[in-house]
């Protein structure tokens, strides 16, 4: 396979918390849930640090485990990093948590798991198929109902900074529950909630993963569809889809044409040809 990756922050002086890595037979984009200014997640590690050793359990499970399901190999990633961090308060709502997108490469086919709102593009032979977005949209239904007054007030401002406060310690009550949605935190029980799927290999020719940051350009900005934004990346390479959603979040920094929890984010982009 021909894997291709940019990712880039959303400030450089914070780090990364989106996290990419392959190995021959394996691909994995994580993007961790950053903690907000004045709220606490009872970890002492931070984000970023968390998401980069729940990426590199959850890769090497996937790559040195062909016979255990991905589920299970995300569950035994998150029991394996909660191990790590065992003094912090792993019960605490905010805890470090993070999207999964992970796909695993056989003969015959194309394994995937998604587990919240990062998003995979399959793309197919059979022209008549087109790409394929597979995401898990249940935290943006929970999160549509809360963040009315968050999108009320101007991006940047200390009012939204507030706002955004408010959504994301309101948005805790509804993770990993029945009636909310689901992310790899500390509870390996949510590795069974992700969306999973098999594709015959000889169908696919290739698959991307973008993280909801890089995903905005289709998905909230509805600048592109996912054709012309795989046609960017594959014409362009895979920066180029970050420059166009840096480019429309310079256009609307206050957010007044596309409300949003942050006026930028981090992004992360991985595209594979086979």
């Amino acid at each position: 396979m021909h894997l291709e990756i940019a990712t880039e922050p959303a400030r450089q002086d914070r780090p990364n918390e989106d996290f990419v890595a392959a190995s021959p037979s394996a691909v994995v984009l994580l993007d961790g849930a950053g903690t907000p200014p004045g709220s606490d997640c009872g970890c002492s590690h931070g984000v970023a640090w968390f998401v980069t050793r729940l990426g590199v359990n959850l890769l090497a499970g996937v790559t040195n485990r062909p016979d255990r399901a991905l589920t299970d190999c995300l569950a035994d990633a998150i029991t394996t990093t909660a191990a790590l961090h065992a003094e912090c308060d792993l019960t605490h709502p905010g805890t470090p948590s993070a999207t999964v997108v992970a796909v695993r490469l056989t003969d015959q086919d194309l394994e995937y798991l998604v587990l919240a709102d990062s998003t995979l593009i399959v793309e197919h032979t059979d022209p008549a198929t087109g790409p394929v977005a597979i995401t898990d949209d249940r935290e943006a239904l929970v999160g549509a109902a809360l963040r009315g007054s968050m999108d009320a007030v101007p991006t940047g401002t200390a009012e939204h900074g507030d706002a955004l406060r408010r959504y994301v310690e309101a948005m805790r009550a509804h993770r990993n529950q029945p009636d909310g949605f689901w992310v790899a935190a500390a509870d390996p029980t949510a590795a069974h909630a992700a969306l999973t799927g098999t594709v015959p290999r000889a169908e696919v020719t290739g698959f991307t993963m973008v993280s909801d940051g890089a995903s905005r350009l289709v998905d909230r900005f509805h600048l592109a569809d996912w054709p012309e934004a795989l046609k960017l990346i594959h014409d362009q390479g895979p920066a180029a889809l970050i420059r166009a959603v840096r480019t429309a979040e310079l256009a609307d920094a206050d957010g007044k044409r596309w409300p949003r929890g942050k006026a930028h984010d981090d992004t992360a982009v991985a595209t594979v040809t086979l």
